[in-house]
């Protein structure tokens, strides 16, 4: 059998659901696809991560290809993976980036502290149990309000403006 006519056996076999399809996809294109994001990322673990979210993202989308070009696509594909990857890496740089720029104490403001952080904690604890949850989880957990939402099940305009009621009130606690 011709190497293109197993190929488009092997993707028949996965559009049709079949594990032994993917199985034999994974077994023929797992090393070539870990060089590739070994190549871009220069990291084993990431490379293994993104290798990981590949394979997912193929049973999930393997009924859009064609077998004609069934390569372009994997790789077009992976290439989508590590962009992925990499808006979300600097997502989170800069989520940390502003996270430390607040944390920064004010040269103004005199020094308080341990002392802030408890008030923080016993405000926090003030606030009812839904909006605590978001604000926890905003800017403890890092979550975006679009991931918020979608946790929630509601759109993200309600998240946001319970995100910013919930802010409010807090300050309006810690006010001296």
């Amino acid at each position: 059998m011709t190497d293109h006519a197993e190929l488009e056996r092997i993707l028949e076999g996965c559009k049709a659901g079949q594990a032994a399809g993917f199985e034999a996809l994974v077994d023929r294109y797992a090393s070539s696809l870990y060089r590739y994001f070994f190549r871009l990322t220069g990291d084993a673990a990431t490379s293994e991560d993104l290798l990981g979210e590949l394979f997912v993202k193929l049973v999930r989308k393997i009924g859009s290809c064609r077998g004609d070009n069934f390569e372009a696509w994997l790789f077009k594909t992976a290439s989508n993976v590590f962009h992925d990857h990499l808006r979300t890496v600097a997502r989170r740089r800069r989520l940390l980036r502003a996270e430390a720029e607040q944390l920064k104490p004010n040269p103004a403001a005199p020094d308080r502290g341990p002392e802030l952080a408890d008030e923080l904690q016993v405000c926090l604890e003030r606030l009812d149990t839904d909006t605590r949850d978001l604000i926890v989880m905003r800017y403890y957990g890092q979550l975006s309000f679009k991931e918020l939402a979608a946790i929630r099940g509601e759109p993200i305009g309600t998240t946001l403006a319970k995100v910013h009621r919930g802010l409010k009130k807090l300050r309006e606690l810690m006010e001296p």
